[in-house]
């Protein structure tokens, strides 16, 4: 894993239980909560100053993951909060400013940039949520865009079985948090 302090000396804090991938690359003030998965190419960058010099932080709740080549970034001056047991899918991107509730799913290659999304929100895939606040519980169906209030109000409650679905990624997710850090690497075997 890349490591690295920003322009301002903020350096990463990572929990001792959180898992982070060798390729995954956290920058400046980030704030990793326990039992936290970082997965392979992800990217989480808290370094770009306000016009005061300040950075604020990307803090990432415990029992969250983020998956394969994520990025999560902030404009200068703004942060991004992702709650507790949230699950920021492959090639997900989560813009600051922002914040993210807990127990959240965000899929595949979506986009939530500039907006707010309450307790158990899910965003489907290749989603765009930008400028908008979306309250606790709502669904965004796959490839929807939602802008503004009216596209919030078009929304709908999450079914049992999206819950169970976001439920089980957290399971998975977990699972690999709790894996031993430095497990021994063996010798790939060819095939017979």
């Amino acid at each position: 894993m890349i490591l690295e302090p920003n322009a301002a000396g903020h350096f990463p804090e990572i929990a001792p239980t959180a898992r982070i991938h060798s390729t995954a690359v956290v920058i400046g003030r980030v704030r990793i909560g326990r039992r936290v998965f970082i997965g392979p190419h992800a990217v989480i960058r808290a370094d770009e100053t306000s016009t005061e010099g300040t950075v604020e932080p990307i803090v990432i709740g415990e029992k969250s993951n983020v998956q394969d080549c994520a990025v999560i970034h902030a404009l200068g001056g703004t942060g991004v909060t992702i709650g507790p047991r949230t699950s920021i899918a492959h090639a997900a991107v989560i813009h600051g400013p922002c914040k993210i509730g807990a127990r959240c799913f965000v899929g595949f290659h979506s986009v939530v940039f500039h907006a707010s999304l309450g307790d158990g929100v899910v965003v489907m895939h290749q989603a765009l949520v930008e400028g908008a606040a979306i309250g606790e519980g709502l669904y965004v169906p796959s490839t929807t865009a939602v802008r503004c209030i009216e596209d919030v109000s078009q929304l709908g409650p999450t079914t049992p079985e999206v819950v169970a679905f976001t439920e089980k990624v957290i399971t998975a997710n977990l699972l690999l948090a709790t894996q031993e850090k430095n497990h021994r690497k063996r010798e790939p075997r060819l095939a017979p």
